[in-house]
């Protein structure tokens, strides 16, 4: 099992460093991240490099058993890049190009900063390729954490590349944008732009298609800075920190996992009564983005972090918990933000393995407490996951397009559905796997799909089949409703899946705040309802709406298809309500039948 952190012993004078060796043998640490923003040090002038401070780091590191995860230094440029190419700084959506003074101060798509960039990779791959500290490469650092969105002219040139490969023609890239609305029509690449700020709504083709492009962006870095890495040490395994979580929404990784030879992922824990079904939801989708396999927890804090309104400290007991639930769910390793808590900086008050207080602390203490337990758990360590029964879908695309401007109501929000379903699964004690849409459901009984409102055809076809092989698919309001260029499926909602799921909505029924509607079984939506004004033969009923301009129409249907069945929520019932549908399926759906191990529910199970 490795434990470790960041470490970032450039902020310390040489005497820290030795202390840092000590206390890292009492922790048990045996791995760190090295190097991550160390750019401006290793290389001070343009193409003058001075290895020897990281030379003695990683020698000593090595000297105590310590192994060394090395980072390409290409997170954020040195200043000296900046004041030569002040071109490669990125433009937001306004115009505004962002300054150097931050972090990641640079555009995916220059080509100036690109070159840069490359020269530091082989530098380093040639100089640390074969140290025997070395045991993985560390690709930039959370690739798109503040500069994903560049809306600069590099940007659109690259913008406008990919469009032609996607589309090939405008022809076709104007009809699947619905060019002919609003007087947009393009009769040339070059008129094409990123989707800056318009006096109005934004094309919804445009901007979807920028947020894919965006995602490949930053990902085509990854894929060069690790071509330098390969071919020059092809037996050093690569990675890069996925940032896999509940406030990063605009990176597709399901589509990143082929260009690392092991997922690792950086999680903070949400605070507040959320916070453990959270990480835990996050945990469950790195673990399947995965595919099962050992991961990397690569960053999580030991304690509280400094970039939320409001930084409350980890109580006792979470520190422990927090890595173990990661570790169930796959993580092979935990290691933290980091080794010592900075002095200085912008993170200064973001905790870490030691704290300002020193190793005379709880922080501390709890740290050494975890490594020993971690020690305990190493014959785990390589071992898969067993497939659940059921599935809980999650897709990117659907989490971006979903809350969209110009839709029905602001108040939608995608992963708080999708939690509040993993959430009731919990509570009644149901194992589940949280699994990419583009992921296999051949192995699943059940597939959640929870306001699953991007499907493509492709989709659409994938789903039928699980129910028509005699499974069972569950999803919720705003699902099939539009196809992969947010084009409205006619014909009545829920668009693509109206056929399979045997209803037909007329109309969304958002509402207003403080105008709750209530269900026959006790239900309660705050947010959505829908009008379904028809039923195909043999559909079931499973509950309904009690009250306002809906009362007595339906709000929970069921189609049974030979063995299989398609189920349908037509509301934001919350946790409560989805249990209740989880509990009146479950009487016939043995895979929704709560696991005897999880204690009705108090207890998460994991195999």
């Amino acid at each position: 099992m490795r434990y470790g952190a960041d470490y970032n012993p450039e902020q310390w004078p040489r005497d820290v460093w030795h202390d840092d060796m000590r206390l890292m043998r009492e922790a048990g640490v045996n791995i760190v991240s090295l190097g991550i923003f160390s750019w401006a040090l290793l290389e001070p002038r343009p193409g003058v490099w001075d290895f020897a401070w990281l030379d003695e780091v990683i020698d000593l590191l090595h000297e105590n058993g310590i192994d060394v995860d090395l980072a390409t230094a290409t997170a954020s440029p040195p200043p000296w890049l900046t004041r030569l190419h002040p071109e490669v700084l990125p433009q937001t959506i306004d115009g505004t190009v962002l300054s150097p003074g931050a972090r990641q101060h640079w555009r995916p798509t220059s080509p100036v900063f690109r070159d840069y960039a490359l020269r530091l990779t082989q530098a380093l791959a040639e100089r640390y390729g074969s140290h025997p500290a070395l045991v993985a490469w560390h690709v930039s650092n959370e690739l798109g954490c503040h500069n994903l969105y560049d809306f600069s002219d590099d940007a659109a040139r690259a913008f406008r590349v990919w469009l032609q490969k996607r589309y090939g023609s405008l022809d076709a890239l104007n009809d699947a944008w619905g060019t002919a609305f609003w007087s947009q029509h393009y009769g040339a690449w070059d008129e094409i732009l990123p989707p800056r700020v318009a006096p109005t709504q934004r094309n919804p083709g445009q901007q979807l298609d920028f947020e894919r492009f965006s995602s490949d962006a930053v990902r085509d870095h990854l894929r060069a800075e690790a071509a330098v890495l390969r071919a020059i040490t092809p037996d050093v395994p690569l990675t890069t920190n996925f940032m896999v979580a509940q406030n990063v929404r605009d990176i597709d990784y399901a589509t990143w996992t082929g260009d690392v030879d092991f997922v690792s992922n950086d999680h903070y824990l949400r605070p507040g009564e959320l916070g453990r079904d959270d990480l835990s939801f996050w945990a469950n989708l790195t673990g399947n983005l995965a595919e099962g396999r050992p991961w990397f927890l690569m960053e999580h804090a030991t304690s509280a972090v400094n970039w939320r309104e409001v930084n409350p400290p980890k109580r006792s007991g979470e520190l422990v918990r927090d890595a173990l639930t990661h570790v169930a769910h796959g993580a092979d390793a935990v290691c933290y933000f980091q080794w010592r808590q900075s002095r200085a900086g912008g993170e200064r008050y973001h905790s870490g393995m030691v704290p300002h207080a020193g190793a005379d602390s709880r922080v501390f203490r709890d740290v050494v407490a975890l490594g020993a337990q971690l020690r305990d758990l190493a014959p785990v360590t390589e071992s898969r996951r067993e497939r659940a029964r059921v599935a809980l879908v999650f897709d990117y695309e659907s989490w971006w397009v979903s809350g969209r401007d110009s839709h029905p109501t602001d108040a939608l929000q995608y992963d708080a559905e999708l939690l509040a379903w993993y959430r009731a699964l919990l509570d009644a004690g149901v194992r589940v796997d949280v699994l990419p849409v583009a992921a296999s459901f051949d192995d699943y009984e059940v597939v959640l799909a929870p306001m699953l409102h991007v499907v493509p055809d492709t989709l659409r076809r994938r789903l039928e089949d699980v129910v028509r092989d005699g499974r069972h698919v569950v999803t919720t309001y705003f699902s099939g409703t539009v196809d992969e260029h947010d084009r409205v499926w006619l014909g009545g909602y829920p668009g693509a899946l109206r056929d399979l799921l045997g209803v037909t909505v007329e109309e969304f029924v958002p509402l207003l705040a403080g105008e709750p509607v209530r269900l026959a079984s006790g239900a309660v939506a705050t947010t959505w309802t829908e009008r379904i004004v028809r039923l195909a033969e043999g559909v079931e009923v499973l509950d309904s709406y009690a009250d306002g301009d809906l009362a007595g129409a339906p709000a929970v249907t069921r189609r049974r298809v030979g063995d299989g069945s398609a189920t349908y929520v037509s509301a934001d019932i919350a946790r409560a309500g989805a249990r209740g549908v989880i509990e009146t399926l479950a009487a016939d759906v043995e895979a929704l039948r709560g696991d005897a191990l999880s204690a009705g529910g108090r207890v998460e199970v994991i195999v």
